[in-house]
């Protein structure tokens, strides 16, 4: 399983660290991605949901 949101799709971007010598690195900035039992059109179920779709109620928990 990929890590995305199973409610908004938000999935990893690419950035540069830039240190104090200005040389760029590149790494992931991976989202917050949580395990969340939900209820999925009337079945309960284990999906990786981010914490802004948990905050903003996207997702019902059973």
């Amino acid at each position: 399983m990929s890590r995305e949101c199973a409610v908004c799709g938000k999935t990893a971007n690419k950035a540069n660290k830039i240190s104090f010598s200005h040389k760029a690195n590149v790494h992931r900035q991976v989202p917050n991605l949580q395990t969340v039992t939900a209820v999925i059109n009337g079945k309960v179920q284990k999906i990786k949901v981010c914490t802004s779709c948990i905050k903003a109620n996207k997702v019902q928990k059973v």
